[in-house]
């Protein structure tokens, strides 16, 4: 099983990757990146996008119609996926369903122009599926 670092490299040979990371939400830190960042600096990206997957995963309006399972360890956020369209490209912020707390997400930004965002969304979750977190 793959750790933080191959689960990146395999999502950057995804056409139009330019750059991702493995974010703790609960947190906004990066615990591992890889290629470019979109402002620039990788950790207030993580920041940043920490953010948005937080307001995402805490929504009780996602939860609607989903069997209760708060307040369980390692139980997963009722949103799969997050994703977010600029003219230039593609965020995808995928949670990690892990054995302890699943705080954690992938993030891909890609390119508009060279990516498949249906492709990118597929891959990202079966990446995201084998992650290992130690």
């Amino acid at each position: 099983m793959p750790g933080i670092d191959e689960c990146l490299l395999d999502v950057m040979r995804l056409p139009g990757a330019r750059g991702a990371a493995v974010v703790d939400w609960t947190s906004g830190l990066a615990l591992g990146t890889i290629g470019e960042s979109p402002n620039g600096d990788h950790e207030a990206t993580a920041a940043e996008t920490a953010e948005v997957a937080r307001m995402a995963a805490e929504q009780p309006a996602f939860a609607a119609g989903l069997p209760d399972t708060a307040g369980g360890a390692g139980s997963a956020p009722p949103v799969e996926d997050v994703i977010v369209t600029t003219p230039a490209g593609y965020h995808i912020l995928r949670f990690v369903e892990t054995d302890f707390d699943s705080s954690v997400f992938l993030h891909l930004w890609l390119d508009r122009a060279e990516g498949n965002l249906a492709l990118a969304r597929i891959r990202i979750g079966e990446i995201a599926e084998r992650l290992v977190l130690a």
